[in-house]
């Protein structure tokens, strides 16, 4: 009984003050509110600056829907809305100051409280003032780094003020270097050394124009800090383009590695993998038309589903044309690549002959930061390591199972695996399988960073054999190495050669590589690579 007693005038208390709060709440927002429309244009800005410094939790609705101009005065009770929607004679508004929605207003019975260019822009660096006060750490250092180059006179004291209190080491370095950028402009040559290593480009701009300053002192200091952000710009492209290139290369290995293992073993050159690595990238798109809005899931299944498509696809090519002409290698280019035309047609026919789009699933878009002038897009991290994942499989497969024991055997000494009671023709049919499979993971692969057409394959077909010949025939490890180094060799030479020219200087290269090494990097071993 005795805590109800207390509660009870507690409760009461709190029931009458309420209304007076909120009350004033309002009366406060309506006399800054009031002052901001009805300032002259040289006071408008001492009127933002007053919403700003008020603290009230309402302020920067305000000011951000000041500066989209859709901040309004009615005429007949005063009464300041925000326009929500501004099509046709009636408006849709809200309360500015409760957010409650009033509906539909004419008009002609709103005064829209005006705003210039000026004002804009102060507007716009004072909500990034507000946004570094947020509860989201995130939020906190966006607000933090778009400040860079917007720092005035009239905010740097705040700004710095900020900067002694920020507890994030993130939006402390930010704000460090707006402030440097803000001095810099002045001419302040001590601010340089906080920009030197600084790889924004708000802070080279900065850096430039002090570099053609009358001071010869501060143009000085400013040369030499553009100097050292160069080299640091030249070291993160370079690992940019290697990564590219590793990207590049790792699509290669994978679009390979099943040519390697069928050439290896059955010694046939197959014209028609490349049609077996766009089989797999029309799994992929196949997939997702049967689970639509569910991107991820069936990328996912298509990597099952492209392996066993591509395989069956392998299995019907080897048992009806190939196991025919066996030993007989010029008939076999002709006979497959007379198979990727007909597959090229099929598709064309059943699907279209246009290209198609594989949607990318949410979890492998964006890219990783690594800092302002390095970032690593998140599908290309996925296929390179997805390519090695593949890689390792197929290395236990080869040397851990039956299957690759025989295929080793085969591979090495077909004659003397054969007498060893080894079923030749069942390892080559499992062998051609599980190549095929393998590409079509790569149509899998590549799905994700091109479109998905009928020429698909052709534009691998060519690469695929030039690694397999460098990287060794038949060797796993070679396809990997050389997938790796073609891939990046070619991403190294286009920026100043073209993708033309750095395909032919690539091709060159094998050429004379093979003259000195004729069975690659990675040769066979085995009475088989003797003869």
């Amino acid at each position: 009984m005795s805590i109800r007693r207390w509660l009870e005038p507690i409760l009461i208390v709190c029931l009458l003050i309420w209304p007076c709060m909120a009350a004033s709440a309002e009366a406060d927002g309506q006399a800054l509110l009031t002052e901001l429309a009805e300032a002259p244009a040289s006071g408008k800005a001492a009127a933002i600056t007053a919403i700003a410094e008020s603290g009230d939790p309402r302020a920067r609705h305000w000011l951000q829907a000041f500066a989209d101009n859709k901040l309004s005065r009615m005429d007949d009770s005063g009464r300041f809305v925000v326009v929500l929607e501004n099509r046709g004679r009636d408006w849709t508004v809200e309360d500015a100051l409760t957010g409650e929605a009033i509906g539909e207003v004419s008009r002609r019975n709103l005064n829209r409280v005006r705003i210039n260019n000026s004002l804009r822009s102060r507007i716009g660096n004072i909500l990034g003032l507000l946004d570094l006060k947020v509860d989201d750490p995130a939020k906190r250092r966006e607000a933090a780094r778009e400040l860079r180059g917007e720092v005035d006179a009239v905010m740097a004291e705040s700004v710095e003020s900020l900067m002694e209190s920020a507890e994030d080491e993130d939006v402390r370095d930010y704000l460090a270097e707006a402030l440097a950028i803000h001095r810099v402009q002045r001419g302040d040559v001590s601010a340089i050394d906080t920009l030197r290593g600084s790889l924004s480009s708000e802070a080279r701009s900065a850096l430039n124009k002090a570099a053609s300053s009358d001071d010869p002192e501060l143009a000085s200091a400013a040369s030499e800090a553009l100097t050292s952000i160069e080299q640091l710009l030249k070291i993160n492209n370079a690992a940019e383009t290697l990564y590219f290139g590793l990207s590049l290369g790792s699509v290669l290995a994978l679009a390979a590695v099943g040519l390697a293992i069928t050439f290896g073993v059955m010694g046939v050159i197959n014209m028609a993998h490349g049609e077996l690595i766009m089989l797999g990238a029309y799994s992929a798109w196949g997939m997702q038309q049967l689970l639509p809005g569910q991107p991820g899931l069936a990328l996912v299944l298509a990597v099952p589903v492209g392996f066993m498509v591509s395989a069956s696809a392998g299995i019907v090519i080897e048992r009806s044309i190939i196991q025919f002409l066996k030993g007989r290698p010029l008939e076999t280019l002709l006979a497959t690549f007379g198979v990727s035309l007909i597959l090229q047609q099929l598709v064309r026919t059943v699907i279209s002959p246009l290209n198609r789009t594989v949607v990318t699933p949410e979890w492998m878009s964006g890219s990783l930061m690594i800092n302002e002038a390095l970032s690593l897009t998140f599908n290309r991290l996925y296929i390179l390591g997805f390519a090695l994942a593949v890689f390792a499989a197929l290395l236990l497969v080869m040397r851990r199972t039956r299957l690759g024991l025989e295929v080793r055997a085969v591979t090495q000494n077909r004659a003397m695996a054969r007498s060893m009671g080894i079923r030749a023709t069942r390892v080559d049919i499992m062998t051609f399988a599980l190549g095929s499979g393998v590409a079509g993971l790569a149509g899998v692969a590549l799905s994700q960073i091109t479109n998905v057409g009928p020429n698909l394959g052709q534009n691998y077909i060519v690469d695929s054999f030039m690694v397999v010949v460098f990287g060794g025939v038949g060797n796993l490890l070679g396809t990997l190495v050389a997938g790796l180094s073609l891939g990046t060799i070619n991403q190294l030479l286009e920026p100043w050669a073209g993708a033309v020219l750095a395909k032919v200087m690539v091709l060159v290269f094998i050429i004379l590589f093979i003259q000195k090494r004729p069975r690659g990097l990675f040769p066979q071993k085995g009475r088989a690579a003797e003869g």
